[in-house]
Parts: C-alpha cells; sequence; structure tokens
C-alpha cells in the first residue's frame, strides 16, 4: 500500500492506480474517497497534511494534498471536464486510457475522436478563510501541524515567488502542449443554489491594459483587511450538500499550474479555451480564470463541516467530541467563576454587566419557529464614553476569546460607504462581497460609540436597516438587483453605544461602573497579562463547550413558570409582558448552561427573576436620570 509519502505527496499516483482497476472494480471513484477518508481518520494523520492558512503557496508541492480551512465564499455554475481520454503514447506507440479527475489539465496527444472518452461535470466553489479568524486560533491551528515533518513540505521551489506581471509571461510560453481539461462552464442550473452562490475577483478599470489584469485583482474578501490565500474548489460529488458561507476544512489535490492563468484578453484567451465553448465575458473571465499563483485551485477528495472553528475543541468523530465535553464539564463551573471574576475587572467592577456578557457570548440560534429564530441574545451596553479607547479594548478581550469576530465603527462616513450587503454582479458572474456574509458564530461587535452628528444617505439607510434584520431576525437578504435573496444566519451581535442604541437589541444594560482607574490603558492592559495563556484557553473552551450543550424544560418546571407568569401580572398586568417572559426564558436557558446544567431548575428559574429584576431596575433608574431615554 502507498506510504504516507506516497498519498500526501503523490495522491495522484493513489487515484491512477485505482483507477487502473476501473474495469474490474466499477465503484473506483468511491474507493479514492474512502481511501483518503480512512487514511485521514488515523491517528491524528489530518495534522501531517500542509495547509493552505499556514504554508505559503510557492513552499507547497503542486498536486500534492494539501488542506485549507475556509469559508464558502460564491458558488459557480458547474462546469464540463475530460473525466476519461485517450492518448497516443509515443514511447510504445499505443493508445492508453487516462483518468481526468482531479486535475485542471491533460497530458498532450489526446485523441478527441475516442470512444473511451467521458464528460464529466463538476462544481466550483470560491472559497475564502473564514472571515475575522483570530489570531489565536491560527496560531493554534499552525501550532498543531505535523505538516513540517513531512517530506511534502520540504519541497524546495526552483523560483520564487512570480510578480502578477511574471505569470502572464509564463502563460504564454509552451507548456507541453498542455490542453485545459476543464470545458465550457455549463450554464444550465439556474436554480437558487447555483445563483444565489457564484463569485470571484473584482474586475479591474475597464482602462488598464489586459497585461496588468492580475495586479489589480480583489480577492473578494468579506471583510477589510483580511489576509490569507483564496482558493478554487473543484467539487465532484455531492455538491448539494453544501451552502453559501459554510464553514469546511477541505481535503484535496492542489493544482498550480500556470495555464489555468488565463488572462481576460480575448486574444490570450482563445488560445487556451475554444471560443465556441466558451460564453464567458472578458470581465467574467477575469473573475474565474485569475492567476493560479494568487488563486490555486483544489480539488476536493473530502470536506469536514466545520460546527466550530475553535481548535482547542478536539476534531474528528462525534464520540470523542462527546466524550471530551463530558470531561471538561466537571471543570465548567471553575472556570465560569474565574471568567466572571476577570470580565468583571475588564468592565470596571460591573458584575451585573458580566453576568449578561458570559450569557451573550454562550448565545446561540439553535432552532427557527416560522421566522422566529430561537436562542439569539443581541446584547446592548449603553453608557459607553464616546471618544475613548475603552470600547475597543473590550473588543480586542473579546477577540482573544471568541474563535472569529469583527468590530463595526459605526462612524458616518462607514455607514454612507461601505458595503454590508452582499451583492449580485451580473456582468462579472460573481457574489460581490459585503461586510455582513459571515459565518456562523461569529461575534459582530457594533461600536455605536463611533456614530457622530449627520445625515445618513441612501446606503446609510440600507446598511443601518440590513443590521436591524440582523439583529431581529438573524437573516441578510443579498441584492440580486431584480430581487432579494434571503440567507438565514447564526450571528452573535454586541452593540455598545453611550445611549440607548438605535438598532434592536434583546437585552439593554447601562454600565455601572464601580472603578476609576487614573489611567484606563494601563489598568485594562494590566488585567489581561495577569492572565496566563493556559487561563485563557480554558474560557475559550467554556465558551465553545457551552454553545453545543443541549437543553431541555421538564414538564413540571414549565407548569411552574406558567403559575409565576400569572402571579407576577395579579397585582399589574403591565409589569410583566409575553415579550418579558420570553426575554426572562432566554435569559434562564443561557444562565443553566452557563453553569453546565442542561435542563432548568427551580434555583435556576430563581436565578433567572433575580438577575433580570437588577437589570430592569438598573434601567428604570437610568430612565430617571435620563428623562428623555425611551
Amino acid at each position: 500500500m502507498p506510504t504516507v509519502d506516497d498519498w500526501i505527496n503523490n495522491p495522484l499516483g493513489v487515484v491512477d492506480g485505482l483507477f487502473a482497476q476501473s474495469n474490474s472494480s466499477p465503484d473506483w471513484e468511491k474507493k479514492v474517497v474512502d481511501y483518503f477518508k480512512e487514511k485521514l481518520k488515523l491517528n491524528d494523520t489530518h495534522t501531517w497534511v500542509p495547509s493552505l492558512n499556514d504554508v505559503p503557496l510557492h513552499y507547497l508541492k503542486p498536486n500534492s494534498l494539501v488542506k485549507f480551512r475556509c469559508m464558502v465564499q460564491d458558488m459557480f455554475d458547474p462546469e464540463y471536464f475530460m473525466g476519461v481520454y485517450e492518448i497516443n503514447d509515443p514511447t510504445s506507440n499505443t493508445k492508453v486510457v487516462k483518468c481526468g479527475k482531479y486535475k485542471d489539465v491533460t497530458d498532450c496527444g489526446v485523441d478527441f475522436n475516442s470512444k473511451n472518452s467521458l464528460t464529466s461535470e463538476r462544481q466550483t466553489f470560491y472559497c475564502v478563510p473564514i472571515p475575522g479568524e483570530s489570531q489565536w486560533v491560527k496560531e493554534s491551528y499552525a501550532g498543531t501541524s505535523q505538516a513540517r515533518d513531512v517530506p511534502s513540505t520540504s519541497y524546495a521551489p526552483n523560483r520564487h515567488k512570480r510578480s502578477y506581471e511574471e505569470d502572464d509571461d509564463m502563460d504564454t510560453q509552451p507548456q507541453q502542449m498542455k490542453h485545459l481539461s476543464q470545458g465550457a462552464q455549463g450554464s444550465a442550473s439556474s436554480h437558487r443554489n447555483s445563483e444565489s452562490k457564484r463569485q470571484e475577483t473584482e474586475a479591474p478599470s475597464q482602462n488598464s491594459s489586459p497585461s496588468h489584469h492580475t495586479s489589480s485583482l480583489d480577492l473578494n474578501f468579506p471583510l477589510p483587511g483580511e489576509k490569507g490565500p483564496a482558493c478554487l474548489v473543484k467539487v465532484y460529488e455531492d455538491w448539494d450538500n453544501f451552502k453559501l458561507n459554510d464553514m469546511l476544512e477541505v481535503f484535496g489535490i492542489l493544482s498550480v499550474d500556470p495555464a489555468l492563468s488565463v488572462i481576460a484578453d480575448e486574444r490570450e484567451a482563445s488560445s487556451l479555451i475554444d471560443p465556441t465553448d466558451s460564453m464567458e465575458t472578458i470581465e467574467e473571465q477575469r473573475v474565474h480564470s485569475p492567476p493560479a499563483s494568487l488563486v490555486p485551485r483544489l480539488h476536493m477528495l473530502y470536506a469536514q463541516p466545520l460546527v466550530h472553528n475553535n481548535p482547542l475543541l478536539p476534531s474528528g468523530a462525534a464520540e470523542k467530541k462527546a466524550d471530551y465535553i463530558s470531561s471538561f464539564l466537571g471543570e465548567l463551573p471553575a472556570v465560569r467563576a474565574e471568567l466572571l471574576t476577570y470580565l468583571t475587572h475588564l468592565l470596571l467592577g460591573d458584575s451585573l454587566a458580566a453576568e449578561y456578557l458570559i450569557l451573550h457570548l454562550i448565545s446561540n440560534v439553535y432552532s427557527r419557529r416560522d421566522v422566529l429564530p430561537l436562542g439569539k441574545f443581541t446584547l446592548n451596553f449603553s453608557g459607553c464614553p464616546q471618544n475613548s479607547p475603552y470600547t475597543e479594548h473590550l473588543y480586542k478581550v473579546i477577540q482573544y476569546l471568541v474563535p472569529s469576530s469583527f468590530r463595526l465603527s459605526m462612524s458616518l462616513h462607514n455607514m454612507n460607504n461601505q458595503r454590508m450587503v452582499p451583492k449580485k454582479d451580473y456582468t462579472a458572474n460573481r457574489l460581490v462581497s459585503g461586510i455582513l456574509q459571515l459565518a456562523n458564530n461569529t461575534s459582530l461587535f457594533l461600536d455605536e460609540t463611533q456614530l457622530e452628528q449627520g445625515q445618513l444617505d441612501t446606503t446609510g439607510v440600507r446598511n443601518i436597516t440590513a443590521l436591524g434584520n440582523l439583529i431581529s431576525w438573524q437573516k441578510v437578504d443579498y441584492d440580486f438587483n431584480y430581487h432579494q435573496m434571503e440567507f438565514p444566519c447564526n450571528i452573535n451581535v454586541l452593540i455598545t453605544s453611550e445611549g440607548r442604541s438605535l438598532l434592536p437589541s434583546d437585552c439593554l444594560v447601562h454600565l455601572q461602573p464601580t472603578l476609576n482607574p487614573p489611567i484606563l490603558e494601563e489598568y485594562l492592559s494590566a488585567i489581561h497579562v495577569a492572565q496566563l495563556p493556559s487561563q485563557f484557553n480554558k474560557y475559550r473552551i467554556y465558551l465553545s463547550v457551552a454553545r453545543t450543550l443541549n437543553y431541555s424544560i421538564s414538564d413540571e418546571i414549565t407548569k411552574a413558570v406558567e403559575e409565576d407568569f400569572v402571579e407576577m401580572r395579579k397585582d399589574n398586568p403591565q409589569s410583566m409582558s409575553a415579550e418579558d417572559l420570553h426575554i426572562l426564558l432566554v435569559v434562564a436557558r443561557l444562565l443553566s448552561l452557563s453553569h453546565g446544567q442542561n435542563t432548568l431548575s427551580r434555583d435556576g428559574w430563581m436565578k433567572a427573576k433575580q438577575l433580570e429584576a437588577l437589570r430592569i431596575t438598573r434601567k428604570q433608574e437610568q430612565k430617571r436620570v435620563n428623562g428623555n431615554e425611551p
């Protein structure tokens, strides 16, 4: 059987070997996938596979097995390729049948009239690194990798990474007279899955010359300032199981052949693709065929959907994860107490706000009833000072605790100029990303203290509306020009504001600090430094584990809650509305989970009522102080 060196360094050799048995084994394609799945399950062998997230592309061996932790940003129309083809072998002067699967280019000497030729179909996903992924996550994944010990990572390229212009030069040179294996892109699929999920790179300005098209390549990351590779992932089966914005860890064969760098120059493109087979516009060619040295191709062998991207929790079998969570439950109350103390210091002595921040960080949309998302808990911290670095420091701590996050400074300029909602570009046939195209469980920090007086223009109003819909309904309506398409999401939203936010929220907590350090930044830095890295890791595990716990309410407790609700409304029906009861039940659920309890107890219900009573009393006191507050 192939050794580690073989199946990682030369996976196409494994594929070709199983294809050679296709006459006696018609299910050879399934055997290929099963082979790599089994290999990757053995003794953490997935850590031996080099990652596109960690290793620069020019240090990875072409046609080797690599992995990529990513989000599906767009989906293209299906494309056709030569699944099986026949060549004339000049050495033996015989015809040889070859496999075209998991490849972008075929060997020279293809017999296009052969009866053995077989055209197949595959789907292409445009994938980007998980938006807003925290630095500690990247470092932790890279630190557990053993790929440096595998010969495939010792591949020494005989060149430095080419510049964009050098890619153009290389593409025009002879390349063994290779033929592109990918054929014309199919345009037959116009159903919701296809149309709503395609994208790639932004078309350069029309007055730019063809030789500089790649220099203006936009990798179309949803968030500004993001780094890392984008990748065209070729999917061969079950592509309907994947959705836009899914988090995946893809294992596949890396393809970076310069022949793939088809520039959107009609003359150059026609030398590589039969113009009768191509119905793409020049803009679409620029987007769908970027230089392979910038946007590599990855032929998927196996993809693991990621429920979360916390590297501190075990990956792999469900039994392994369940055992780990069960073992951690014993530590959970102690870790919660330590995290509460840390967050209380961070919030300048406000222990009530710290309690609600923990509940917010473990909240999760666990179900939907009609259009209502159940489990969401958007938190609004009011009383935050304007023109102060406090909110930025608060975000940095959250960024240090959760796997993925983004801070949106809600300045007038950002609201009026930034693109929040993804929009379909029909000319380039891609989905242009927006800030709200985020993976599930991302923490979105909305800093309203940066909003100054002024006028929101049409874009600003649309952006505020999009944020409101995200908070209220956990959905984003993508713009397809002539219609909108609704995409559900699961985003934790925390709003910091001076007064009550102009955006809706599930819970408003007015900050009441009991500490007033003379130098705020020094105080917050000292709190952060005092925490050991191991302690932070416990907090990170705690927050992820608490989100995954199941929860239920017994019939006995349900009856007690109903009786309590009637009792609370007896003297003053206005004191407790159905909406207030809903929030109270959400708080009770999150409070139970935060203590590692997967069912509501009478004691947990009483604690939730006390917590809410303190919050409401504080809100009413603040309302009396600021008579103009709603």
